[in-house]
């Protein structure tokens, strides 16, 4: 069941409604039945994984609690519960040219989430595993902490401390937090009905079939999925921290204005918030971090980089993402000083805006490199979609025309892309410091009126007729 369908909404609202109506203290069984209801929708063998995920890490922080202070418990305990994602997203790949069809044909199934949800009993294993967090006894709450429905599929990875707090403690509705759902979750399908969906046919057109358009067609349809990509993966996650907040939960944010970091360290202190922070305190930190060596702490980053990536796929173009990604951070760590020196002899002061705007085009740069790997089926296709880019590659305002038309564009598409990306990026630039939330927030009603007016007129008149396209990241 999507976000976005209408079944979805319907479903919310009576869980919404029920929630609201039954005394304080049965709210959590609530939402744990919407939960179960929601991922039994996706068939039996996959709930059987989710609950199979459950009861291991629930046993495994019981577990721990008598062996404190020992590595191999914690290593056999998330080994455990790492066990279902393991299997499913990598047996195919490691395995599969040894076993019989038929069950290479079953590891296809990969339940939704999984990766999610199973990063989820981690990082409650390793907070139990350090003292921070008392096991929990209550196997009901630890099952919500887990599986809660608007988080099961997509995430957010949310810590277990805070929302395993905020499932125990009595919530009484509060009417600001609602509001700042709803506004939330109405940004969220605006980013994804209106920005994403209606970009995801030109993307394909450009890069499932490279051969048949122009280079430029090739390069314009990678930069166009980098705000593809964007625009699905936060709207989702917004969809899902505003139906949190209106059943009365405080979510950390996932997205904020990634694309207008000056770093590409900064960019992933704003891309996907809660799986950077779940790398950086259950893999960087304990291989050393930054409290060791420069060399050291430069291969820390690329081992917790290629984690990344294989956190997303098995394939080689995944594990170059990832790596590319961290050697941008060695490389921005080495060079600190040699910069510092570079912006010294060009006059021009490092924070002002012509040099904040030169650091943006450059990391978007970096960023959208790694995303052609990200993107491609293979590392050879990615390799593929490069060396296609330069092919007939102009400029000039002919050749931008044919290659827009060979992506499928027309003047009147051009007009609903524009308006939605300009809207999408001069909202990102408004919130980029605080966040939608508290920059909305602190906007006067009738700005706030006004602008959720126009994202409902946006939603329904420029949408894309008919389902909505899967989630890109329904594959991980």
């Amino acid at each position: 069941m999507q976000f976005t369908s209408l079944a979805y909404l319907g479903f919310f609202a009576a869980v919404f409604a029920v929630h609201w109506a039954v005394p304080q203290k049965a709210r959590w069984a609530v939402c744990l039945a919407a939960s179960a209801g929601f991922y039994a929708l996706l068939g039996a063998p996959m709930f059987a994984v989710l609950a199979l995920c459950i009861a291991v890490s629930y046993l495994g922080g019981l577990w721990l609690q008598r062996r404190r202070g020992r590595r191999p418990a914690l290593a056999l305990a998330a080994a455990a519960a790492l066990a279902p994602l393991l299997f499913f997203k990598y047996f195919n790949t490691l395995l599969g040219a040894y076993v019989p069809e038929s069950v290479r044909a079953f590891s296809l199934l990969t339940p939704v989430g999984i990766s999610f949800f199973t990063f989820k009993a981690v990082a409650y294993l390793a907070e139990v595993y350090k003292g921070a967090l008392p096991p929990c006894r209550h196997f009901g709450r630890y099952a919500l902490y887990v599986s809660f429905f608007p988080e099961v599929s997509m995430g957010p990875i949310q810590r277990p401390g805070d929302l395993m707090a905020q499932i125990g403690t009595p919530r009484a509705f509060d009417a600001g937090r609602a509001v700042r759902g709803a506004q939330l979750m109405l940004w969220g399908y605006f980013e994804k009905l209106v920005v994403a969906d209606n970009l995801a046919p030109y993307v394909s057109a450009g890069l499932d079939a490279p051969d048949l358009v122009m280079g430029l067609s090739v390069f314009l349809a990678s930069v166009l999925y980098a705000v593809q990509l964007y625009a699905d993966f936060a709207g989702y996650s917004h969809i899902a921290i505003g139906c949190m907040q209106l059943l009365g939960f405080d979510v950390p944010e996932n997205f904020r204005a990634p694309y207008f970091s000056t770093s590409v360290k900064e960019f992933w202190n704003r891309w996907h918030i809660s799986l950077s922070s779940w790398l950086r305190d259950y893999v960087y930190i304990p291989l050393g971090g930054s409290r060791c060596s420069t060399a050291r702490c430069c291969v820390n980053l690329l081992i917790t980089f290629l984690v990344s990536g294989l956190w997303h796929g098995t394939g080689l173009q995944f594990a170059v993402w990832g790596l590319l990604h961290g050697a941008y951070l060695a490389v921005g760590r080495l060079t600190v000083p040699a910069r510092a020196r570079l912006w010294r002899a060009s006059h021009i002061p490092e924070q002002s805006a012509p040099a904040r705007g030169l650091k943006i085009l450059v990391t978007f740069v970096l960023v959208w490199f790694g995303w052609v790997f990200f993107r491609a089926p293979t590392l050879s296709g990615a390799l593929h979609l490069f060396a296609r880019m330069p092919d007939s590659f102009s400029l000039a305002p002919p050749a931008l025309k044919n290659a827009l038309a060979m992506l499928g564009f027309n003047s009147g598409m051009l007009i609903r892309v524009g308006f939605a990306c300009a809207l999408l990026c001069a909202v990102d630039f408004a919130a980029r410091r605080t966040g939608f939330s508290a920059w909305l927030a602190g906007r006067r009603k009738w700005f706030q009126a006004a602008l959720c007016y126009v994202l409902v007129l946006a939603i329904l008149f420029l949408a894309p007729i008919g389902a909505s396209p899967t989630p890109i990241y329904f594959q991980f």
